[in-house]
């Protein structure tokens, strides 16, 4: 940590005030601004690494439990923080023991995409914030009963879309709504990625140090196949993961919405297949193209190619966002900015360390957008910048292709005002089984 103290100088604290959207009620129950918040880790895995630099003396916190299902990842994160830590953690496996400790104010819950609702709903039922990595669920239900815990609870949600703290995408946003580009009537979100074959999944005894029932938690119980526990959980089936869609799509269509101003769709029309490898383990698409139509003639486009690393737009990942006057290229490495007639007339670098393709990790994007988490429990930021329940409409757009895929049914309608399908096969999976004694409730 201590070789990024400057970024660290830079990224302290906002002014302060009452942060927007807070009620009175929660305000009056925020933690001072110059108290300690105590925090705990659930899921080590590839994200766990983009909360450390939040560890550090600055921001006032402390690492009271690092929580993960296998004993390997928990020693590695306790490991890699002990030279910058002055005192040791605890560390278990079971997140109930963390959710029963009182002093324990907010988790960072970095778990696969199955636990992500469920982990969140149990922390503010035991009345802790949460910072949740996206997708903020693993099903629209399940999004749904997030954002009215929220509400229940009063306590702060954060999801992990980072881009949303990225100081260059914030200032292009702010162009585009002011006008930049005159009225912005579309925009295509897109990811390229270079996938491998997949080892297909084989039963086998769980790792030793793998608590096989927790890991699979709110899921209904079934035996250990290889490689699970690790990312492949991703793509062995809907039990646990959201496709290339939920885990990638989430971030570059929520610039997109951003950009567009738009909530939820009236059309979703979605193509899809398994393009390569179709004897290897992964059991979903590889390849989509959807498309999202909002009122007022606007269009969403995710073009997602999980494993042909084709740079289609000139970038692994981005979104680009056209006017009627111009057009915008942004991704996590700065923007530019084109007039009609397709002609540069600025560009801004972020001048970070958060971008492309590669997997897990953080960087400053997400240092910042887990210090306004961090300013919005306190009541010093001047806003939250992804309040869960923009975060859940984000997410909200890849379930829906998810569900087109899924049924079968590539094309259907969408109620605007609440999000849900005009589709009677998509409604049948619109939320999940449950393992009995874990069942969803706020």
């Amino acid at each position: 940590m201590g070789s990024r103290r400057d970024f660290i100088k830079q990224a302290t604290f906002g002014a302060g005030g009452l942060a927007l959207g807070m009620s009175a009620k929660s305000y009056g129950r925020i933690i001072g601004a110059n108290d300690r918040i105590n925090v705990a880790f659930m899921g080590c895995g590839r994200r766990v690494g983009a909360y450390y630099e939040s560890l550090a003396e600055p921001f006032n916190t402390h690492l009271s439990y690092i929580c993960d299902v296998k004993k390997s990842q928990r020693d590695k994160v306790a490991e890699a923080l002990k030279d910058d830590l002055s005192y040791t953690p605890e560390l278990t496996d079971d997140i109930r023991v963390v959710l029963d400790d009182p002093d324990v104010d907010a988790i960072y819950n970095a778990t696969p995409d199955h636990w992500h609702a469920p982990g969140a709903i149990m922390a503010l039922k035991a009345g802790k914030h949460v910072y949740v990595e996206k997708p903020c669920s693993h099903n629209p239900r399940e999004s749904e009963l997030l954002v009215e815990a929220q509400k229940k609870y009063d306590r702060v949600v954060q999801m992990g879309n980072q881009q949303r703290s990225s100081r260059h995408t914030i200032e292009i946003m702010n162009e585009i709504h002011n006008g930049a580009i005159g009225h912005a009537y579309k925009a295509v979100a897109f990811y390229s990625n270079a996938r491998g074959r997949v080892v297909n999944p084989t039963p086998q005894s769980p790792p030793s140090d793998l608590n096989w029932d927790l890991f699979q938690g709110p899921a209904p119980r079934e035996e250990y196949h290889h490689n699970t526990w690790d990312y492949n959980w991703h793509w062995y089936g809907w039990k646990w993961g959201t496709a290339e869609t939920g885990n990638n799509a989430t971030h570059e269509v929520d610039i997109a919405r951003w950009a567009l101003q738009v909530d939820y769709p009236e059309h979703v029309y979605v193509d899809a297949a398994k393009q390569h490898y179709p004897d290897d383990g992964w059991t979903m698409y590889d390849t989509m193209y959807a498309t999202f139509k909002f009122p007022n003639e606007k269009v969403i486009n995710w073009d997602g190619k999980s494993r042909n690393g084709l740079n289609t737009y000139g970038s692994g990942r981005g979104t680009i966002i056209y006017g009627t006057e111009g057009s915008v290229f942004v991704n996590r490495g700065g923007y530019r900015l084109y007039d009609r007639d397709g002609n540069l007339i600025s560009e801004q670098s972020s001048g970070g360390n958060e971008q492309g393709t590669a997997l897990g990790g953080g960087g400053s994007m997400s240092t910042r957008h887990v210090v306004n988490f961090l300013d919005t429990i306190r009541g010093t930021a001047s806003q939250q910048n992804s309040p869960i329940d923009e975060g859940a409409k984000s997410t909200h757009l890849c379930h829906l292709a998810n569900i087109a895929w899924r049924t079968g049914t590539p094309a259907f309608d969408v109620d605007t005002a609440t999000g849900r399908a005009y589709n009677r096969e998509a409604m049948k999976i619109w939320g999940r089984e449950y393992e009995p004694g874990w069942e969803l409730t706020i």
